[in-house]
């Protein structure tokens, strides 16, 4: 039998922490996205619950594709940013065909509620090797312990470069840890996500 060929890795989710400077760091990402990707972006920022919405409006606005802040059991949808809400936990589940959202309040992690290791993790347990995690500008460590499960499970691991950082806190402690594949000045992370997704291909529901 002829040996198959594997085919190019690209994310079935895309999973984006940041905390201080984030909103300012996801518009320009957001802003950038080709509308060819097919791939959920998920989003936790450190916010407090009356303001995600706005930042779900304001991203959706400067974007080709929809932003939404994330409700619960919703079936995720390509191209779509899922913003988790403040005082909110997001993460993911895999039900039947679909990748399914889910918001809970449990426990703070690293005194946050939407935490981004929450998300990671979440993802890491779903995803497996089809995720890819980004760790934008922020205060504290936030996401370093999701992050490692996703390296571990396989997936890839961005962080933003401490020059375009407001705050080289999250992407620093992940930096330390040794487990970033790749460390991106800000303006070059929305064009290495577009590399992932050919433009000749239109939106549709995960499978």
């Amino acid at each position: 039998m002829p040996k198959q060929l594997n085919k190019p890795w690209k994310p079935e989710v895309i999973a984006i922490g940041s905390s201080t400077g984030g909103p300012e760091a996801l518009m320009q990402i957001v802003s950038a996205l080709d509308r060819s990707i097919r791939a959920p972006i998920l989003i936790a920022q450190h916010m407090p619950a009356n303001f995600t919405e706005k930042l779900a409006n304001r991203l959706s606005s400067q974007s080709t594709l929809v932003a939404l802040q994330a409700e619960n059991d919703t079936i995720l949808d390509c191209g779509k940013i899922y913003i988790a809400p403040g005082d909110f936990h997001l993460e993911i589940k895999r039900t039947g065909m679909h990748l399914k959202t889910v918001l809970h309040q449990g426990p703070k992690e690293n005194s946050c509620r939407p935490a981004v290791d929450v998300l990671f993790r979440s993802v890491a347990k779903t995803c497996g090797n089809r995720a890819l995690a980004i760790v934008l500008t922020g205060m504290g460590r936030d996401g370093v312990i999701g992050a490692q499960r996703i390296r571990d499970c396989g997936g890839q691991v961005w962080i933003q470069d401490e020059a375009t950082c407001v705050i080289w806190g999250m992407p620093a402690a992940v930096a330390e840890a040794g487990i970033a594949n790749q460390v991106l000045p800000l303006p070059k992370i929305a064009p290495e996500i577009n590399l992932f997704f050919p433009s000749n291909h239109s939106n549709t529901v995960l499978h």
